[in-house]
């Protein structure tokens, strides 16, 4: 993937749900179930990547929010 530009988070979770509906549905051969099996592996990784991306994001965010000396107040708008 590393040539291929990353996809995101809603394309590798799409992705990944059809991995493994076809290796819950079987009839492939040992080395077409590893070659998905693999690449499940990658698309777990990139989901884990954005999910923790927003991780930090959100904990940035919280953070300024609770921060008193930030020159944020709680007004959405």
């Amino acid at each position: 993937m590393a040539d291929e530009k990353a996809p995101s988070y809603e394309q590798a979770r799409e992705e990944l749900t059809e991995v493994v509906r076809r290796l819950e549905t079987g009839g492939l051969t040992l080395e077409q179930s590893i070659e998905l099996w693999e690449r499940g592996e990658k698309l777990a990784s990139v989901c884990e990547e954005w999910l923790q991306g927003a991780r930090v994001k959100l904990a940035a965010a919280m953070a300024r929010r609770s921060d008193p000396g930030s020159g944020h107040d709680d007004a959405p708008f």
